[in-house]
């Protein structure tokens, strides 16, 4: 193995170790929420967060598959991957911002 790819390799690893820190950051965020809504009653967003469970399982798929992929695949899918963590963090938030409000 040439010192070049071992040098992309360590990159994609702490890239991948970042997007895995962020998604645990999030889910610690709705895990709260979830806990929050449910005390609150809050039927409305104890729902939203339930619809994110799919969502949460389609990034960590993701993000499982991006350490298989190959450097041809690889940005395209980092980049869909960091899209994703994006929308499920604004859901997260919006969420979060709703149940602050009961």
């Amino acid at each position: 193995m040439s010192i070049e790819t071992m040098e992309v390799n360590a990159t994609k690893h702490a890239i991948h170790d970042k997007l895995e820190s962020e998604i645990k950051t999030i889910e610690a965020k709705l895990d709260t929420l979830k806990a929050r809504a449910a005390a609150a009653k809050a039927n409305a967003e104890i729902k939203a967060i339930a619809e994110l469970t799919v969502q949460r399982a389609e990034i960590h798929q993701r993000l499982h598959e991006l350490k298989k992929l190959g450097a041809e695949r690889w940005e395209q899918a980092k980049a869909d991957l960091v899209l994703r963590i994006a929308a499920f963090e604004n859901a997260v938030k919006g969420i979060e911002a709703k149940v602050k409000a009961h």
